[in-house]
């Protein structure tokens, strides 16, 4: 178990051999969510805290329930309720937490590189839920999950990735996981939603939505972030949807057996119509069950529990 007591903070420094390691072990624990009672005791007597500083419904509780399925204990640190509010830097909360006996730290923050931050500050391991505009390692590697569940391989699929590169850390780490693992990606959005460097990471880049569709056989479309934007990069909503949201007359310049994505949560309507988001080609709800086994897999590998 090469990732035992490691940090998990990002898929561009995780090794391909790494990645697929969290997939096998993935697919192995993946069965007991099926189980009528979905426990066992691999982590008794650990102990999981998730600090988010940041609001999260799937990533939070999948990574609460990954670690009470297998028998860990859980800590919720909020912001919002937490001594931050009283001006509590980040590494004071977290070495508290420490020499509490907390065994692993799971942190989403607003800020890109905080968790690395964290990770030099602590002794115990640190797992990246998404820090600011950088990555959300776990996210690209349940989308990959997801994808070699509908797909034989990773190898030579073509995935195109549309609307708000910029601001997307899912992007970031969904570019770093499949390009390891052999996929030609190719991205499109509007000019000022996508970054300068883009092209860099071994990427396609298109303006227009169409042309990177075209042939694909994974078309994910992501959220518009307008938390992250301090003014105004498109006109409009409805300007965005007419030019760059995934409707049936696009996904059609795809392979016929494409399948679709979103990482969540959804703008139905602006950046996917919703008879795609709930059509039998779309596997955005299968994201969310691999989220869980994934964060199984990570949580056992980095605390070395025993089968």
């Amino acid at each position: 178990m090469t990732l035992r007591g490691q940090d998990l903070l990002s898929l561009q420094e995780m090794s391909t051999a790494d990645m697929e390691t969290v997939l096998s072990t993935a697919r192995s624990l993946k069965e007991i969510l099926s189980r009528p009672i979905k426990k066992v005791p691999t982590l008794r007597g650990k102990v999981v805290c998730t600090l988010f500083y940041e609001p999260s419904t799937r990533t939070r509780t999948s990574f609460e329930l990954a670690a009470k399925y297998m028998s860990a204990d859980t800590v919720s640190i909020a912001a919002s309720t937490s001594a931050a509010q009283k001006g509590e830097t980040l590494s004071d909360t977290a070495r508290n937490l420490e020499v509490m006996g907390v065994d692993v730290a799971i942190m989403r923050h607003s800020v890109s590189g905080s968790c690395h931050f964290l990770a030099r500050v602590l002794d115990i391991p640190v797992i990246n839920a998404g820090d600011g505009m950088h990555e959300h390692p776990t996210q690209g590697l349940l989308d990959i999950f997801t994808i070699l569940e509908h797909k034989p391989r990773i190898r030579g699929l073509k995935v195109a990735i549309l609307g708000d590169i910029l601001h997307s850390r899912v992007a970031r780490s969904l570019i770093f996981g499949l390009t390891k693992m052999g996929a030609e990606v190719t991205v499109a959005g509007p000019g000022t939603l996508l970054p300068p460097y883009i092209e860099d990471l071994g990427v396609k880049v298109f303006r227009r939505v169409e042309e990177a569709i075209e042939g694909a056989d994974v078309v994910y479309a992501l959220r518009i972030q307008l938390e992250r934007q301090n003014k105004g990069l498109f006109p409009s909503k409805r300007e965005y949807r007419d030019f760059y949201g995934l409707n049936r007359r696009r996904l059609s310049l795809a392979q016929e057996d494409a399948i679709i994505m979103h990482p969540g949560p959804m703008n139905r309507g602006v950046e996917i119509t919703t008879d795609l988001a709930d059509s039998p080609r779309s596997i955005i709800l299968d994201q969310v069950t691999s989220g869980v086994a994934i964060r199984m897999a990570v949580l056992y590998l980095i605390l070395g529990g025993r089968e």
